[in-house]
């Protein structure tokens, strides 16, 4: 059976809710759900889908780093939108990362995240092959 191995990155809501920021197992790894949420829980970039999409993109990099796994790793992401008017900027900084990588993709309008000032959220999961 494969290792299994929790990765964290100290975000304020892992230890509250009891969640890990990735899995690993074998081969394959889970982002949870990111946010830019800072240490108050609130996003460091309100108002801003766009720059809270960038903050998020570089905490899931940072997670995937953590377990082993790149960016040219990721085969699926979802992507979630508070509002359709910010789609447009989530799907830039998207395609900013993944032009040529071009993975398995979603994006869907929900009724709201955890935190009101959050206004985008995105899961990933990656598999070494």
């Amino acid at each position: 059976m494969a290792e299994r191995r929790l990765i964290s990155s100290g975000g304020p809501f892992e230890a509250a809710i009891g969640y890990s920021r990735a899995v690993v197992v074998g081969d394959s790894c889970w982002v949870s759900g990111t946010t830019d949420a800072g240490p108050n829980g609130e996003s460091l970039h309100p108002g801003d889908a766009g720059a809270q999409a960038g903050a998020v993109w570089q905490i899931i990099e940072t997670a995937l780093t953590s377990a082993g796994f790149t960016l040219d790793d990721v085969v699926r992401v979802r992507m979630y939108v508070t509002s359709m008017a910010d789609a447009q900027a989530v799907l830039d900084v998207h395609r900013e990362r993944f032009q040529d990588i071009r993975p398995a993709a979603t994006l869907v309008e929900v009724s709201g995240l955890l935190e009101p000032s959050m206004l985008v959220e995105i899961e990933a999961e990656a598999r070494r092959t």
